[in-house]
């Protein structure tokens, strides 16, 4: 039963990915883009570990980690480019 749940989640994230990438290049203005790329990171740490405890790997959560720190320092700089034009003072 459980095998099944995890494949629906992993299709709807999935489709969530799709979705949130379509925004990404659709997107009609700067920060809406960036609110989708935001969410497009989000929904892929949520698919990897979700893939990792499909598979009973620890490898995916290390790399979801690590997508998230990435996500963070992306966001920042360009938040921080959005408000100063510049991301180094």
């Amino acid at each position: 039963m459980l095998d099944y749940v995890i494949a629906l989640c992993l299709l709807m994230l999935g489709i969530a990915l799709i979705l949130t990438l379509a925004r990404l290049i659709k997107g009609p203005d700067l920060p809406d883009r960036i609110l989708a790329l935001d969410t497009l990171y989000i929904n892929s740490i949520a698919l990897l570990v979700l893939f990792g405890v499909w598979l009973g790997s620890d490898l995916y959560f290390e790399a979801a980690l690590l997508i998230a720190v990435m996500g963070f320092i992306g966001t920042v700089a360009v938040a921080k480019y959005l408000l100063r034009g510049d991301i180094i003072e």
